[in-house]
């Protein structure tokens, strides 16, 4: 049995912490049981899967195949937690774990994880805010075009993270609430003039594109090429833009040197592929 899981885009400007996407890029994990799958590898040592799958109580080992980049902030970790969480409690006969409920699945990898933005959005699929352990989708009539800007350099969250400041105004907090509210507004109501308004930030992005200026530059020219946002993916140093399918070209055209992936909406989340 093997499970397919998307990556993720957390925070989207605003919502640290709390917000997230499923990317159409997917992870497979599988238990191993013979030979493993072409470009697969067995999870060995430190590996985030086979962490988990034994956290969880899973026996043997598991293979990952993933073309989801490590360490660049698309949720690698994440999704393949939540797909080694999966197996290990059908393993243990949980074989409802992906379907109608997927707590259980979701708060293991949100603990292991540290926060739930990323792994939610990869057990659940579309665009989700999360509050502790309550996840809660938000509809959208939109069809974006997701396009991310990927660097060959890597980013370690637990270092990204510890740059952050330890606490922060009352004013840029209100700033930031406030941009959240709005743009799940935005996105349940297809209100694409909200958008570039809806993902300002002041709580992380800063910071953080301060120690990257090629993103830095890749997120200014995504907004001035016309895309409908744009935001520091994750952690970094991935910069992803929402755009129209058709305005792909335009913008890709324009960014600096780097990776560019045009990715849709994955509305599925985990699913079994046996």
């Amino acid at each position: 049995m093997k499970v397919s899981v998307p990556a993720s885009s957390a925070n989207l400007g605003p919502g640290f912490d709390c917000l997230g996407v499923a990317l159409g890029l997917r992870a497979e994990i599988g238990i191993v049981d013979g030979a493993i799958p072409d470009r697969a590898e067995v999870a060995k040592g430190s590996h985030p899967a086979r962490i988990a799958f034994h956290e969880c109580g899973g026996r043997g080992d598991v293979w990952v195949r993933s073309p989801i980049p490590s360490g660049r902030g698309l949720g690698f970790s994440g999704a393949v937690r939540v797909g080694a969480i999966a197996l290990a409690l059908r393993q243990q006969g949980h074989d409802e774990c992906l379907d109608h409920s997927r707590s259980e699945v979701f708060e293991a990898a949100a603990r292991l994880e540290g926060h739930g933005d990323n792994v939610a959005a990869s057990t659940y699929g579309g665009f989700v805010v999360v509050a502790d352990r309550t996840v809660g989708p938000i509809p959208t009539p939109l069809e974006p075009t997701i396009v991310v800007w990927v660097p060959g350099q890597r980013t370690s969250t637990d270092e990204s993270r510890s740059s952050l400041p330890a606490s922060v105004s009352r004013e840029d907090s209100v700033f930031n609430i406030a941009r959240t509210g709005l743009l799940v507004a935005a996105l349940a109501g297809g209100r694409l003039d909200l958008m570039r308004e809806a993902t300002r930030d002041r709580i992380h992005q800063d910071v953080r594109l301060a120690k990257v200026p090629r993103s830095a530059e890749a997120l200014r020219t995504f907004l001035d090429a016309g895309a409908w946002c744009s935001w520091l993916s994750g952690s970094g140093p991935t910069v992803a833009a929402m755009c129209a399918a058709h305005e792909v070209d335009s913008l890709s055209a324009r960014l600096p040197e780097g990776r560019v992936l045009a990715l849709t909406v994955d509305r599925a989340g985990a699913t079994w592929e046996d």
